[in-house]
């Protein structure tokens, strides 16, 4: 009879279930504190995370990434017009104005590169996305003939059409001129510098006054010898170097002169 009252004191107490029940409790109650503690945003921490965002869409304010240490340590005085990003983005035009860019910029892509592809210019002429926005590279000697700067006559039909779709979006274009390491002194050129400013600049008078675009939406980068894409100690790598590259910018971007420092730029 002992045996049997020990037993019985044994029991008394919560029910086993209970602690699975108080164990269930308490994880539910561990979650919605987690809920609610990443639903109360530091307004700083926030923009600075919108910030690093920007980089990755090509929106260049100063910064291209955000650490530990920068969230601890930087402030709004690093990002002067940041508060006016976050206020356009976060409205409906906001985002409408970001997506309508990004589906611009795609269907110009598609038109382009179906242009080349159809009139079998992918040997000369390539356009690819790049991170200021689209770049159409005509190579070597595509538009201008070695050590000139004179547009030649089919160069100027495939710029004619170009400047026919560049027309249809309102996009600010780059054109930029690079050369090969071989050095050049003539009559109408002193250096490489000069050539590259030159043809980018002859490029964008003839959109001007052939390809009626805005002359406020043109600017032209001479960038000599240095800005190589392949080596120079080749001739098929000088071949690659010696190219023209027109690049249409995402509407973010515009304010950058070049995603490179160096370049000889002139305005139209």
């Amino acid at each position: 009879m002992r045996r049997n009252r020990n037993a019985d004191e044994a029991k008394k107490g919560s029910p086993e279930w209970m602690n699975t029940y108080g164990d269930m409790v308490t994880l539910l109650l561990t979650f919605f504190v987690l809920l609610f503690a990443m639903s109360t945003i530091d307004t700083q921490k926030f923009e600075q995370i919108i910030k690093s965002i920007q980089g990755s869409l090509g929106i260049n304010y100063g910064a291209t990434s955000v650490t530990k240490e920068t969230l601890a340590t930087e402030g709004d005085d690093n990002y002067p017009e940041l508060d006016d990003f976050v206020n356009n983005v976060t409205t409906p035009g906001g985002m409408s104005d970001i997506s309508q860019d990004a589906q611009d910029m795609e269907k110009l892509f598609f038109e382009l590169k179906t242009y080349i592809d159809k009139n079998n210019l992918g040997d000369s002429v390539e356009i690819t996305k790049e991170k200021p926005g689209l770049l159409i590279r005509f190579k070597d000697n595509v538009l201008f003939d070695s050590g000139k700067a004179d547009l030649k006559a089919d160069a100027k039909n495939i710029l004619k059409y170009i400047a026919g779709m560049l027309n249809a979006v309102s996009k600010d274009i780059r054109v930029e001129g690079h050369t090969d390491n071989l050095p050049i002194r003539t009559s109408q050129f002193q250096d490489n510098w000069d050539l590259s400013a030159k043809r980018a600049t002859n490029v964008l008078r003839y959109f001007i006054e052939e390809g009626d675009i805005e002359p406020t939406r043109l600017s032209a980068v001479g960038y000599g010898e240095y800005h190589p894409v392949a080596e120079n100690s080749t001739e098929i790598g000088r071949r690659q170097n010696r190219r023209v590259d027109i690049v249409i910018l995402k509407s973010y971007i515009i304010d950058e002169i070049s995603s490179e420092e160096g370049g000889s730029t002139a305005n139209e």
